[in-house]
């Protein structure tokens, strides 16, 4: 898989290029990031992941900064208040923030890292189109929970924008997303915990599943419609997208110490509908933002590891 560069989506084999091309409004400024988080995951592969995807990524003229990220380096993980490295995730959080108000851009990407480096970016791009922003959340699960339920603030994102999830990060978005301008695509639903299917109850939030949209994007399309949806922020979680076609999510890890699929269900989304979904949406209203998120590459992991055991190369 090609990914984004912040203007076109590079072709894919088997899919026509003709049904490739994002529309996007221009000419704005558009600011490009790579924010290699791990932290939010508990997760370091996310880190690399994250430097592939700015390096895959075609050249453009959109300028690339690289939000400061504390590497792995053998370190335990510390819960304070219920998530871990709180401490890392509120500096790197704020260090994206204090980039985003210095720079201004009209349209951000992002490179990541864990889920949770969108939050600064659709806060912010909310904040700039005044509160109207809406986010379609492209991904096999809802990033809905809080620290009661699970320590790992990737898994609060979404709430977070909402005004719920953690005190603390939430604390962080000046402006809430309005939960009708909230779209899940491509959710498992047969995945949902109690707290998760009762927050999304509660909110009214709208979603399509893998099944909807197997051959048509409509259910999207309607919902643009109806809310009048003027800009949007694609979060595209690459693990909403089938292990069994795209290995490089967390569900593709080779010999894996436990069962992956026993606390998260994998995506089941090809890589053709989500172009699809992408390109329907752009030709619909005006996409402001795309974060591409949980990349991890374990075939390059597992060639980095073996190159750094042959003495020649060392």
């Amino acid at each position: 898989m090609r990914p984004f560069n912040g203007d076109v989506l590079q072709p894919i084999a088997n899919v026509k290029e003709s049904e490739l091309t994002i529309e996007l409004a221009g000419p704005r400024k558009t600011l490009r990031l790579k924010i290699p988080q791990w932290q939010g995951g508990d997760n370091p592969p996310t880190g690399f992941g994250a430097e592939l995807l700015a390096f895959l990524a075609p050249a453009s003229t959109s300028p690339l900064i690289e939000i400061p990220v504390k590497p792995y380096t053998g370190q335990k993980t510390v819960i304070q208040d219920g998530v871990a490295h709180r401490e890392a995730i509120m500096e790197q959080l704020q260090a994206t923030t204090e980039v985003l108000n210095e720079h201004r851009p009209d349209r951000i990407v992002v490179f990541g890292g864990d889920c949770l480096v969108d939050q600064a970016p659709f806060a912010y791009l909310n904040e700039r189109y005044d509160g109207q922003l809406a986010i379609l959340w492209i991904d096999a699960h809802p990033d809905i929970k809080n620290p009661k339920e699970y320590c790992n603030a990737h898994t609060m994102v979404m709430a977070n924008l909402l005004g719920e999830g953690d005190a603390t990060l939430a604390a962080q978005v000046k402006v809430h997303i309005d939960p009708k301008k909230v779209m899940f695509a491509g959710l498992r639903q047969d995945g949902l915990t109690r707290q998760e299917a009762e927050f999304i109850e509660r909110h009214s939030l709208s979603i399509a599943t893998p099944e909807a949209l197997i051959s048509s994007s409509e259910s999207v399309l309607e919902w643009i419609r109806l809310n009048e949806i003027k800009h949007l922020a694609i979060h595209f979680d690459l693990d909403v997208l089938n292990p069994i076609e795209f290995r490089s999510v967390f569900f593709g890890e080779p010999n894996p110490a436990s069962d992956p699929y026993e606390a998260f269900p994998a995506g089941k989304m090809s890589v053709a509908q989500v172009v699809r979904l992408i390109n329907d949406v752009s030709r619909a209203t005006d996409v402001v933002g795309l974060g591409i998120t949980e990349h991890l590459p374990w075939d390059a992991i597992t060639l980095k590891d073996m190159l750094a055991d042959i003495p020649i190369l060392s």
